[in-house]
């Protein structure tokens, strides 16, 4: 039999075409074999059709029909909410001759992993990926992957090239899945046994104006203002400029190739407007208003989700676009505005801090590297989520601890299992510990500052040692600080027992600042701070400050009032203060050692 004829049998006789995507019917594309779907929430299955025809959706034994719109062609069905199921199940819909067959469909629970290329980041990136990937047999843990897709306006679907449908984690494969989602993903599965999957959304390069849904720009005058500065850029956008520039290094580029032969048909396109980069295009770019929302998030608004992890902050944190304000309302919309999306206004939403990607901060490089605008972007995430006022189901998980150099930073494991202990914790109500500090309370004492905090705060490798305090005068000028507990007891060199000092105040000390007004803590890019809470490895107490002198933000979001100037200024400021302390401190050893023994004994003499 001839081969066209036995192909032209099997589509034929096929119950189900190989790819939907060529027929009138279709299913959205976050819709695959090997997909989770959410436990305990109504199942919603949606697609599109030719106009008007009836479609068919089974799910196991689970069946409904709908009627594809007389316009739209779109159809949804909806099932009642399911409990977890392990048990692989067919999903089918049906319209005319037409069939879509998908497999080992299972029941559980639906984590997004959205933020920015730390997030992204896969596993096959980062220290300890040989255990982790040799021990991924873990078929009840998949991802879908969801590649660069910003849009000017919201999608109803994901394209084809852009997502390549659900993958099964195994040793072979966890090595492409997102680091800190396998991680997060993989304790929540052997915790819980249930399936859980992951989708990947986050956007390499996305300032945190293109995660926010573009509707909640309109909820507050300084993101309001920031959308229309978008608009009007959009609008004064010239394309044929654009694509002049392209058109020009294309000439160049084909008269080089021609020079060195290359045949007519093997030169490369004219360009168009499509040959423009994303980056290019005013709305369209990853650092405009709700682009990577558009086309990566909300393109499968309908689903529904257990939670989201969140991890982003370089493209935030750069001198020149750093603007902590601005951040911490739109990481508050952002949050609102997936929980409105998304049907659920409890959403679970952790924040993962921004990374420590840079050089560590030590004593001898303090001061220089206190000038930090990813510092500031850090308290932003933190209260922005606080301003959420939903304690119960968001958290901020402090990861500056973690320091490795460069924009990606190799570790990203204890992430992974900070955020799994934060929602085995509170998301699920298991006995598995996770919690976090607050700062209280900063009182002046002379010419130290004593702060006070809700729970202990200690160092987990047994020093009694405070470390990653600065303290300023009223100049604003911070020094690196000297830091200690109160003493309870005074037990010499067994003091290390924290039943012998009071871990929920810390003295605050410098030899130059006199009449001190305020603290900082791992104020830094990739800050020092070795200060746990209750002294648990993976609960870093978040860094603070105690005063309002706030990074150089302009409201018109076409002024930056950071330019390379000024970050010069004041960074040559900072060197400065650095070398003034090292000189004044190698003066004063003895005076200091002195000081530092009577310094936590003259606090708290009632105990």
């Amino acid at each position: 039999m001839a081969k066209s004829t036995i192909t032209i049998l099997f589509l034929l006789l096929c119950p189900f075409t190989l790819n939907p995507s060529f027929g009138a019917l279709k299913t959205h594309r976050i819709f695959s074999s090997n997909m989770v779907i959410q436990r305990k929430k109504p199942i919603r299955i949606w697609g599109w059709a030719d106009p008007g025809h009836e479609v068919s959706v089974q799910l196991g034994e689970l069946k409904a029909k709908a009627k594809a719109d007389d316009k739209t062609g779109r159809w949804a069905v909806e099932f009642e909410a399911q409990e977890a199921n392990a048990v692989g199940q067919l999903l089918i819909v049906k319209a005319g001759n037409e069939t879509i067959k998908m497999e080992n469909i299972v029941i559980g629970d639906v984590w997004v992993m959205n933020g920015q290329s730390n997030m992204a980041w896969g596993l096959s990136g980062t220290e300890n990926n040989d255990l982790e990937s040799a021990q991924a047999h873990l078929p009840l843990v998949r991802q879908i992957r969801i590649s660069p897709n910003e849009s000017y306006t919201l999608q109803q679907d994901l394209p084809d090239d852009r997502v390549e449908g659900w993958t099964i984690c195994s040793p072979e494969s966890a090595g492409k899945f997102s680091a800190i989602g396998y991680v997060f993903a993989s304790r929540l599965q052997r915790t819980l046994q249930v399936p859980i999957g992951i989708i990947d959304n986050a956007r390499g390069g996305a300032s945190i104006e293109s995660l926010v849904p573009k509707h909640k720009f309109e909820d507050h005058p300084l993101a309001k203002r920031y959308a229309a500065w978008v608009e009007q850029r959009r609008a004064d956008f010239d394309w044929d400029a654009a694509v002049g520039k392209l058109v020009v290094k294309w000439e160049k580029t084909v008269a080089d190739l021609r020079k060195k032969g290359i045949t007519e048909d093997k030169l490369p396109a004219k360009p168009t407007r499509k040959s423009l980069r994303s980056w290019s295009i005013p709305g369209t770019s990853p650092s405009d208003a709700g682009s990577c929302y558009n086309g990566m998030f909300g393109a499968f608004k309908g689903l529904n989700i257990k939670g989201v992890l969140f991890h982003q902050g370089f493209n935030n944190a750069m001198a020149n676009v750093c603007r902590p304000k601005r951040y911490r309302v739109l990481m508050k919309l952002m949050v609102e505005g997936w929980r409105e999306d998304f049907n659920d206004p409890a959403l679970p939403v952790g924040v993962i801090g921004f990374c420590a990607g840079s050089i560590p901060q030590t004593a001898e490089n303090f001061e220089a590297w206190t000038v930090s605008g990813g510092a500031f972007i850090r308290e932003a995430q933190r209260l922005g989520l606080a301003d959420v006022n939903d304690a119960a189901n968001t958290a901020f998980l402090p990861a500056y601890d973690v320091q490795i150099p460069g924009l990606h930073p190799r570790k990203k494991q204890a992430h992974g299992i900070r955020a799994a202990r934060w929602a085995l914790n509170r998301v699920y109500g298991l006995k598995v510990h996770w919690e976090s500090a607050s700062f209280v309370s900063a009182e002046r004492k002379g010419d130290h500052m004593v702060l006070t905090f809700d729970q202990k705060v200690m160092p987990d490798d047994m020093s009694t040692v405070p470390r990653g305090f600065s303290i300023a005068d009223a100049s604003g000028k911070f020094y690196m600080a000297h830091a200690a507990y109160p003493m309870k007891k005074d037990a010499g060199v067994w003091n290390t027992a924290n039943k012998n000092f009071d871990a929920t105040k810390i003295i605050v000390w410098s030899p130059l600042v006199k009449e001190p007004v305020a603290v900082r803590y791992a104020w830094a890019t990739s800050p020092m701070g070795n200060l746990k809470v209750n002294g648990k490895a993976w609960c870093p107490l978040q860094s603070f400050r105690t005063d309002d002198w706030d990074w150089p933000e302009s409201e018109d979001p076409a002024e930056s009032k950071v330019d390379r100037g000024l970050s010069r200024a004041m960074n040559r400021e900072a060197g400065e203060r650095l070398e003034h302390r090292k000189a004044e401190e190698a003066k004063r050893a003895e005076e200091i050692l002195g000081r530092l023994k009577a310094l936590g004994r003259q606090v708290d003499k009632k105990k």
